[in-house]
């Protein structure tokens, strides 16, 4: 058997050691085994993908931490940096140099630019705007805007933002605390007293502690929620409940707001969502938090829960088409990217991949699919933070905060042949409509045994992460083909599920010209059908 070259690139090799390493290290040694498999399943066709882009790494600055928790270009074609220990630096596309522009930040996380003198950046205790008013280049000026949130000491109470709306409000997304450590005697906010008395985490049994605070804890405001910022007065609304690890946020065309959450204690996988005010997004530890709640959390069935929760428009397979998703951007109209403008990219830390995200609104709401963008060919793990720059091309930002990931800096640039892909899928009343980047092979398209799907669910419950459950084949009965190859309407062969992801294998799919597709898997998440059907309540929680 000849392996393919590209399963044995030094920068392949070198990111499969880290993943061993990170993942060897947390115990975690069978998860790694499924990541490397999906890995290498996702790119079994064989698509070369260095014809269709290019991968650049850019130094970082000497003597900086190069994890990346902000990246945004700055009015004037500059890109802003922020990282993992303080700095921001701004670089020179031009000229490949770096300045620094401030220091001293906390765990920076996000950054929005407000002009090229000035930033908005979420570090971890707050909100605040650096601005060089002497106009020498380097920041002189440290304000806050807004640290109306509790903070313990705990370190994984991350915070990151702001994403800015078409009004000129930002928000800004809070992690919950983890019971892998406990909290400080000095805290900022109050106390939430529901569940758990403060007394109690600073006892000698924190076993005992650990059980009854939960697997993830929220102890002050407003852990676990997406908050909004008015940005004339800075007065904060909280927006939205139910978070793990909210690593990032954007905006589509539309305006509407999405964000990832990461695989844990209730959720069984990762999810992307689409974020409207007042949705609880699943995890149950903020609740204390929203305005009348009384109880425990941990104590509500888990069957009341699930009418509450709103579900993901994506839901992003574990170990298939990601493990730790980042932040969303949208590829506006007429960039390099544009066989998919208007469609969402979001990072993933665990894979050197970048996701997109193919969504529609059905029945009135936002779902779709995830299939990756970029997936290998040079690329680094830990890619945390995206932005498009003015050269078409996409920047890539990493970091990995000791978990699996990478650091330092990639952009992505498109050759300008299109690749031979999925661009979009729609659901219909009895399977799917694909339509493609460019046309395919007709003969391969008519041959229902090409499409192999199969479907599944993710169970919801207090346990970290979900098997793939009630996993079946969904053969597809018929095809439908478009007569220049650009298209297909799937039937399966079987009533449609809502709630189920739908997994496709798409490897025997060759382009006119012969092209191996270059992402042959992706999965479908049927939030909704067609006729407005969602999932039974009760129907994906664990069975009594």
């Amino acid at each position: 058997m000849k392996l393919k070259s590209s399963l044995l690139s030094p920068s392949r090799l070198a990111g499969r050691l880290r993943l061993l390493l990170a993942v060897a290290a947390a115990g975690l040694v069978g998860g790694l085994f499924q990541s490397l498999h999906a890995e290498d399943a996702a790119l079994s066709a064989g698509a070369d993908i260095s014809r269709y882009y290019t991968v650049t790494p850019i130094l970082p600055p000497p003597g900086v931490d190069s994890q990346v928790g902000g990246m945004a270009f700055l009015p004037d074609g500059r890109l802003a940096v922020c990282f993992h220990q303080g700095e921001v630096g701004f670089y020179n596309p031009a000229k490949g140099e770096w300045k620094m522009f401030a220091q001293g930040l906390h765990e920076p996380l996000g950054l929005l630019p407000l002009s090229n003198t000035e930033l908005l950046i979420m570090q971890r205790p707050e909100l605040t705007k650096v601005s060089d008013t002497d106009g020498d280049g380097v920041a002189d000026r440290y304000e806050t805007v807004w640290d109306g949130f509790g903070m313990t000491g705990n370190y994984h109470e991350f915070a990151y933002g702001p994403v800015r709306d078409a009004h000129g409000d930002y928000f800004v997304s809070l992690n919950v605390a983890s019971n892998g450590a406990s909290v400080r005697e000095e805290i900022r906010g109050e106390w939430s007293p529901i569940g758990l008395d403060r007394s109690e985490f600073y006892g000698t049994d924190w076993k005992a502690v650990k059980e009854k605070a939960g697997r993830m804890y929220s102890r002050v405001p407003w852990r676990g929620w997406i908050l909004k910022i008015d940005g004339k007065t800075g007065e904060a609304t909280p927006w939205a409940a139910g978070f793990r690890s909210p690593n990032g946020m954007g905006f589509d065309a539309e305006g509407r707001l999405y964000a990832c959450d990461n695989q844990g204690d209730w959720l069984g996988t990762s999810k992307f969502f689409h974020i409207e005010k007042g949705g609880f997004h699943g995890h149950p530890a903020s609740l204390v938090w929203r305005d009348g709640w009384t109880r425990n959390p941990l104590e509500v069935d888990v069957a009341e829960l699930d009418t509450l929760r709103t579900r993901a428009a994506v839901l992003v397979p574990q170990g298939v088409l990601g493990n730790s998703p980042t932040q969303p951007v949208l590829v506006e109209p007429g960039g390099k990217f544009g066989a998919f403008e208007n469609q969402m990219l979001v990072g993933e830390m665990n894979y050197p991949r970048v996701l997109r995200m193919m969504l529609e609104d059905v029945a009135g709401v936002m779902q779709g699919a995830c299939i990756p963008l970029f997936d290998g060919g040079g690329l680094n793990m830990g890619n945390n933070r995206l932005a498009f720059g003015p050269d078409g091309a996409l920047w890539v930002g990493q970091t990995h905060l000791s978990w699996a990931g990478g650091q330092g800096i990639q952009k992505i640039m498109p050759t300008g042949e299109t690749p031979p892909d999925v661009k979009s899928v729609k659901l219909t009343e009895d399977g799917f409509a694909l339509t493609f980047t460019k046309p395919f092979d007709t003969a391969l398209l008519k041959d229902p045994a090409n499409f192999n799907v199969s479907r599944y669910y993710f169970e919801y419950h207090e346990d970290y992460g979900s098997d793939e459950m009630d996993k079946k084949a969904a053969p597809v009965k018929s095809v439908e083909v478009r007569e220049d190859g650009t298209g297909v309407r799937l039937v399966l062969g079987e009533p449609l599920k809502a709630g189920y992801v739908y997994q496709f294998r798409l490897d025997a799919l060759r382009d006119a010209e012969g092209n191996a597709i270059l992402n042959p898997l992706f999965c479908y998440t049927a939030k909704r059908l067609t006729d407005g059907t969602d999932p039974e309540p009760g129907t994906q929680i664990p069975r009594k």
